[in-house]
């Protein structure tokens, strides 16, 4: 499976107080399942729930603080 890795300081801080990271359609793919993994201190990852949010042409991952980690396309 492909995946697109990510870091702390690729999110950026929303208005509400969350952070987001966005992506394009044509990055990830449109009907693609995304699983989010977090990186963890001794480099493996863990599958976390977080809310995925689409609109028009972009895909957002946000999470209340940023995060070390990776989305696996599916």
């Amino acid at each position: 499976m492909a995946h697109k890795e990510f870091k702390k300081e690729d999110f950026i801080k929303t208005d509400e107080g969350n952070f987001q990271l966005e992506y394009t359609k044509s990055e990830i793919g449109e009907g693609s399942n995304l699983i989010v993994e977090e990186k963890n201190t001794d480099g493996t990852y863990s599958v976390i729930q977080i809310p995925i949010k689409r609109h028009n042409e972009s895909i957002f991952i946000v999470v209340d603080q940023p995060i070390e980690g990776r989305i696996i396309l599916d």
